[in-house]
């Protein structure tokens, strides 16, 4: 009797610790589906979170190569866990928001706009991929040119500048909130002949070959770095705040309680400087998302 009732005992143990253990793990039963954009920033972004959060027992799945608006449908819907997203893309493209807010406000009232349809902005990374008027580096020396006030001023007073060329892409060329108020906000001037429309990536090699004087950038984009290009500091403060946050569905917050913590942990690891080195690594210098992403936990340490 005794030894049956020690197996019953034995037994009752194994399935309790079974129960236990299995409740201990539930938090990474259910896979994590990570939405990620069609440009280089998303794809490294996605690859660093997806191999960070795998190493702390995750089981994520990468979707990447999506427009704005695409990503954040399937993260409305529930086909996303989570994605990486930018404020003034949420202000801008999905709440409409016509206000000219500086970088704490735009995250602040995103956040709250959001926390209603379920979806959680977590602490706002530093890094603030927005747009940036760019210069060559030996224009931007010879005439110290470092803000679009100074260019604006420039373009006035010097009579070579009715020959400078303005190149950029042809989203921002034909935007309402983009080139004619630009040039409104800095009295700013150029012949039709001046603005030439170009495929983004074109914008940086004209600057870097001096084939233009004045492009439209990004100002974490690895070729503003690697291409020796000065982005002006815009000191009227016309273009918004894009800074990068992660962007979670409540429930799945709420199945992953250490989740909020390691992603807010990984967004203070990042600003422009580092996310231009990583994008330049890719863009320029050939390597992978994969490599890049984990070059960049080595040097980093996350909880």
């Amino acid at each position: 009797m005794m030894f049956r009732s020690t197996i019953r005992r034995l037994a009752s143990a194994c399935v309790i610790g079974a129960l236990c253990f299995a409740a201990s793990t539930s938090a990474f039963a259910a896979k994590i589906v990570l939405g990620a954009k069609n440009f280089t920033e998303q794809y490294v972004l996605a690859e660093v979170t997806a191999q960070y959060l795998r190493s702390r027992g995750y089981d994520v799945e990468v979707r990447s190569g999506l427009g704005s608006t695409l990503m954040r449908s399937a993260l409305e819907n529930g086909q996303f866990d989570m994605v990486w997203d930018y404020t003034g893309t949420a202000a801008l493209v999905y709440d409409k928001l016509t206000d000219k807010l500086g970088p704490e406000a735009m995250y602040q009232r995103v956040k709250a706009l959001d926390e209603p349809r379920g979806l959680i902005w977590l602490n706002a990374s530093t890094l603030n991929d927005t747009y940036a008027i760019g210069l060559p580096s030996e224009f931007a020396q010879q005439t110290g040119i470092k803000t679009v006030s100074q260019l604006a001023d420039y373009l006035k007073s010097n009579p070579k500048a009715k020959r400078m060329v303005f190149g950029m892409d042809a989203e921002f060329a034909n935007r309402p909130d983009g080139l004619k108020p630009l040039l409104e906000t800095y009295g700013m001037h150029f012949k039709r002949s001046q603005m030439k429309q170009m495929d983004p990536g074109l914008v940086y090699t004209a600057l870097h070959n001096n084939q233009l004087k004045i492009g439209l950038v990004y100002t974490t984009d690895g070729r503003v770095k690697g291409f020796g290009i000065v982005p002006l500091e815009d000191d009227k403060h016309f273009f918004p705040p894009y800074n990068a946050v992660p962007v979670v569905r409540k429930e799945t917050l709420e199945h992953n309680p250490k989740l909020a913590a390691q992603l807010n942990a990984l967004s203070a690891a990042l600003n422009n400087d580092v996310m231009q080195d990583m994008n330049k690594a890719v863009d320029l210098d050939g390597k992978s998302p994969r490599d890049v992403a984990d070059a960049f936990l080595r040097a980093h340490t996350l909880p």
